[in-house]
């Protein structure tokens, strides 16, 4: 690289050269531009947009924001697709052989037709086994631990006594004749538990059972209703919508602060404080401990296999049982302190409803046989075979074990205090309906074991003590409610066909002697019998063994809501006018169980024995433990308080503390506010 350097007269030229560029280039520009106006005013003037007017709708006004507006997705468009296909399946066309029968042709339901060509012969099956087997448990444990009001105090309540839980169990188990029976786990087993329990429900008396109340109807057949022992008409029998509050709602007419939440009225409105008084509220404190629901349901509709004509060649049993016990054990200690208040004792407002119905509808009511000679028999017959034992068997347990033992040490500080320790839900649900195969004739060369039972137990603890320590006064209103728990066991059994069992004729114990030597040859009295008039093809199922139908539901509630609560005052201002509240039982034990037996059945034939047997048992327990009764409440609470100084740990453990043994706040339950934070 170099540099060149210029003398004057050099860069003067090149100067006046680049001048001169420049000059040349603004001709250049401005000439081309003289020729783009020109063109421009030369071009034909376009006419201008034609404008419509919009037509804006704006009826409805915008509101200001609201949070509760709940968001509904567009509905999706369902697409009707028809789905074709070619595929066509033509019947074989069968000659119909010489003779008034079909021998040996198998699985022709009806509506075959027959005509000059042949017969047409679909394919179906026979039933197979069935066994369902359900097991439905909950256990709940919330045993909560609740101080408020600044007491300053924490209350050592002595640990629950179980025993007269363990009593009742041992008593209702006592009162039920198949308490101990399990499940069976062979088809033997299944036959030993059904004449086993047979048995001992023929032997049972309602007699000599302790201070239980105990009813006891034994029959070949039970029809009707019995609420308590008692025979009632089904309309007068009490419903359950009326009695039990399974969602718990609220009073949708209440105002102020037991009112339901409201969403839809603003806060400026006049109506947003609707039942609140004037701001101000009345110190008030409110203790509810109790009000749980367990429900237990099952509904079991059985129509696996079923005909108009049964023939047995051996024996059949047939059960129908319901056992219903309700227990409860209700002895609540309330102390002088709080004795001026109105008080619901425990026991003798509990309602204990013990409801059973045996229905049994007759397929064959009403049917009337012409005097003359009946016409239209079956021309024709097919038979189906089970090598072996038809088993029917539905196993329902359903337990729910509740423990809601609560201690609470409650002051009134001057305002309003709701503490809700309680309030719990547990259901079992279930819900089988086996919908099978319909015969016209089954034959069982073996037994036939026909069982339903539903067991029901309802057992409840709620022994609570009310109590104050010492100095607890009061000018203001107040009550004290301990009771009004409900025990709830409602059954039905329902049997659809004929339960009279008649003589094996003739004709049937020949067909089943040729069906067990594999001769499918009907004999002519079958055909002719007037429960098969009308039906124009003959559907006959033999089992070469036993029947096994078994349907049994069990269903225990057991709930534990012994109560402790201490009444204390505030340390700071004693506020003696508060008003008191406080509601320790409401609990709901329901057990719920239908059974839907559908046999079809217009006649029964029996070669061998027959046995029917129907029982009910209803029963009662109340227990009471007098050693809690004797005892002051008010003595026990305050020995069990002591005072929350700097010389008590967490614990609540002093060098002075009495002899009953501390309970740890979070004993019992990993969640103390179950409930409350919930």
């Amino acid at each position: 690289m170099y540099a060149a350097y210029f003398d004057r007269i050099t860069e003067t030229i090149a100067h006046f050269i680049g001048l001169f560029d420049t000059a040349s280039e603004e001709a250049r520009l401005k000439q081309a531009y003289d020729e783009f106006r020109a063109k421009q005013q030369a071009d034909e003037q376009l006419p201008e947009h034609q404008t419509a007017a919009l037509k804006v709708d704006t009826s409805h006004s915008l509101e200001d924001f609201d949070p509760s507006v709940k968001y509904v997705g567009v509905r999706p468009e369902i697409e009707q697709i028809t789905v074709w296909t070619n595929v066509a399946f033509t019947p074989p066309d069968v000659p119909v052989p010489d003779g008034p029968f079909l021998q040996n042709y198998t699985n022709l339901p009806e509506g075959t037709t027959v005509g000059s060509g042949g017969i047409v012969l679909p394919k179906i099956v026979p039933p197979g086994d069935l066994a369902a087997i359900v097991n439905q448990e909950i256990r709940l444990s919330d045993n909560d631990y609740v101080g408020f009001g600044g007491s300053g105090l924490k209350f050592n309540a002595p640990p629950v006594d179980e025993s007269p839980m363990a009593d009742m169990q041992q008593a209702a188990a006592d009162l039920s004749p198949i308490d101990d029976l399990t499940l069976p786990g062979s088809t033997e087993e299944m036959a030993t538990f059904v004449t086993t329990a047979q048995a001992r429900f023929n032997d049972f008396e309602a007699d000599d059972h302790g201070n239980a109340d105990v009813f006891c109807v034994k029959a070949e057949t039970i029809e009707g209703t019995y609420f308590n022992g008692q025979l009632i008409d089904a309309a007068d029998a009490p419903k359950m919508e009326d009695y039990v509050n399974f969602l718990k709602e609220q009073d949708d007419d209440a105002k102020g602060p037991d009112a339901p939440l409201d969403t839809d009225t603003p806060p400026d409105s006049g109506d947003f404080m609707d039942g609140w008084g004037d701001g101000t509220a009345n110190p008030s404190v409110e203790i509810s401990t109790g009000g749980n629901t367990v429900i237990n349901n099952a509904v079991v509709v059985n129509d696996w296999a079923s005909a108009e004509v049964m023939a047995v060649m051996g024996d059949h049993i047939s059960l129908n049982a319901i056992i219903q016990i309700n227990g409860t054990c209700d002895t609540d200690s309330v102390g002088s302190a709080v004795g001026g208040w109105p008080f619901d004792p425990g026991g003798g407002d509990n309602l204990s409803f013990n409801i059973a119905m045996f229905k049994h509808i007759d397929t064959s009511a009403g049917d009337e046989t012409p005097a003359e000679a009946p016409t239209g028999f079956p021309a024709y017959y097919v038979v189906t075979e089970i090598s072996g034992d038809l088993i029917m068997m539905n196993w329902i347990e359903q337990y729910a074990f509740v423990t809601d033992n609560d201690v609470c040490i409650a002051s009134s500080s001057g305002v309003q205090s709701v503490v809700s320790t309680g309030d719990n839900t547990a259901f079992n649900g279930l819900s089988l309906n086996e919908i099978g195969n319909y015969y016209d004739l089954i034959i069982i060369g073996g037994n036939v074991y026909d069982a339903s039972i539903i067991h029901q137990i309802n057992l409840l603890l709620d022994n609570d003590v009310i109590g104050a320590v010492s100095g607890f006064q009061t000018t203001g209103e107040g009550s004290v409610s301990t009771g009004d728990n409900l025990l709830w066991n409602q059954a039905s059994i329902v049997n659809v066909g004929n339960a009279t069992a008649e003589a094996l004729p003739d004709g049937y114990s020949t067909a089943g002697g040729n069906l067990a030597g594999g001769n499918k040859e009907l004999p002519d009295a079958i055909l002719q019998d007037a429960a098969f008039a009308g039906i124009g093809v003959l559907r006959v199922l033999y089992i070469s063994g036993d029947i096994y139908n078994l349907n049994y539901i069990k269903q225990t509630t057991v709930v534990g809501d012994s109560d402790q609560v201490a009444l204390a005052m505030n340390n700071l201002v004693a506020n003696p006018d508060a008003e008191w509240t406080i509601t320790t039982g409401g609990n709901q034990l329901v057990n719920d169980a239908t059974i839907v037996d559908v046999d079809g059945m217009s006649k029964i034939y029996v070669g061998g024995d027959s046995y029917s047997d129907e029982i009910l048992i209803q029963a009662n327990l109340v227990s009471s433990d007098p050693d809690l009764g004797a005892q002051n409440p008010d003595i026990l609470v305050t020995e069990a308080v002591v005072f929350l100084d700097d010389g008590t740990d967490d614990t609540g453990d002093a060098s002075n503390t009495n002899p009953i043994a501390p309970q740890p706040a979070d004993s019992g339950s990993a969640d103390v506010m179950q409930h409350m934070l919930g």
